[in-house]
């Protein structure tokens, strides 16, 4: 019986400090800094401007472009006028905000592989870990990403 009672309150401690943890509080700026992407192609700088959040392409693995040896422009964007537009520097992330608890919402992503725009949130996975959902319409019909906290590119 001691051990039934043991195994018991063993389980209920292991239970109560994940709950705890997938409970943890945020803080509106904690995401603030520079990002890598989940495929190590990118790094993004996220930061506050106004109450709400952005993110800029600050580094690509490859930044020049390898037919042209010039930078990488963003060629899938369906607005011609933006074509010609540079990715790094690009304002790819826009208007978030932060719900007090866990949850930064109500923006948009852009991607320039494919020059879709998605609505997006993003939640934390861990100290320096992010995880960022693009999603049409509602966000079962999305997918993640993991991003990881890194160092700002040096210039």
């Amino acid at each position: 019986m001691k051990k039934t009672t043991s195994l018991f309150l063993l389980i209920v401690a292991t239970l109560w400090s994940a709950i705890s943890a997938s409970a943890q509080t945020y803080k509106a700026d904690d995401i603030v800094g520079t990002w890598l992407n989940q495929e190590a192609t990118g790094k993004i700088t996220l930061y506050k401007e106004n109450g709400q959040y952005f993110g800029k392409l600050v580094w690509l693995r490859e930044p020049t472009d390898k037919v042209t040896g010039l930078p990488r422009t963003d060629v899938e964007n369906p607005d011609a006028k933006l074509k010609s537009q540079p990715i790094i520097g690009m304002i790819n992330m826009k208007n978030f905000t932060f719900d007090g608890k866990q949850e930064w919402s109500g923006g948009t992503i852009y991607d320039p592989k494919n020059g879709k725009t998605y609505k997006c949130y993003i939640q934390f996975d861990g100290p320096s870990k992010l995880k960022v959902r693009g999603y049409i319409g509602v966000s079962l019909l999305g997918r993640n990403t993991y991003w990881t906290r890194s160092t700002p590119p040096q210039n």
